[in-house]
């Protein structure tokens, strides 16, 4: 295994590979591999392991029996799944996590993830700062539920994404359709709104990125 690539992982940032390679010798884990579409976790499986991406991009989904579908959040190499549910009381996975296409997992369970923490404090800082971190975005994602206008779910998430980056030039993630199943709106819907904020000179979209000119405007759209 390169362990070069696992030091980018979220989880061991900080953590040499010649540590993270004697830690992991000591320490089982397995490597899994999926294909496109095909379920990693089931909801309300018993959740007994956390998942590292290595390769690949894998979505939580949030099925309902009317038939609706929420798509909760995608995760991408370097990120965990199933954290949470691994720690918390209920110990059920709350979502399917699907893998978007053939994507490749570090699988380990609670106990061995534990003693990996106590081998560095650095992956247990890491692994705090990543549960504080979901917890974050699903804040984010439940506000922007809240939203009924497509609109304004557009500004909310726009807004959102040059705060955590910095940048007023964001990326759309993975397309138009990728975006809007994201935010539980059409395509059609979507494409449109983003057009109207560009005749407007609030936002420039070239692509795959939409460029924010006016970050007041989107204000004005989410207060209004």
């Amino acid at each position: 295994m390169d362990y070069t690539v696992l030091e980018k992982c979220a989880l061991f940032q900080g953590v040499p590979a010649k540590d993270l390679r004697a830690y992991l010798e000591e320490t089982p884990h397995h490597i899994q591999c999926y294909d496109k579409e095909e379920i990693i976790f089931h909801l309300m499986d018993p959740a007994a392991r956390v998942g590292i991406i290595l390769e690949g991009r894998v979505e939580a989904q949030k099925s309902f029996p009317n038939g609706s579908q929420v798509n909760v959040s995608v995760r991408t190499p370097g990120e965990l799944i199933g954290p949470a549910a691994v720690f918390s009381k209920c110990r059920y996975y709350p979502c399917d996590i699907v893998a978007l296409e053939p994507t490749t997992l570090m699988m380990l369970r609670k106990e061995d993830l534990l003693s990996l923490m106590q081998k560095d404090v650095r992956i247990l800082q890491n692994f705090t700062a990543e549960i504080a971190s979901a917890a974050c975005m699903l804040q984010q994602r439940l506000e922007l539920l809240s939203y009924s206008g497509i609109a304004q779910k557009a500004a909310f998430w726009l807004l959102m994404q040059i705060r955590q980056t910095g940048t007023a030039a964001v990326n759309i993630p993975g397309s138009v359709s990728r975006w809007a199943m994201i935010m539980n709106v059409s395509r059609p819907s979507l494409h449109r709104e983003i057009r109207k904020l560009e005749e407007e000179g609030i936002v420039r979209y070239e692509g795959k990125s939409i460029e924010v000119l006016d970050q007041d405007g989107l204000q004005a759209v989410l207060s209004g």
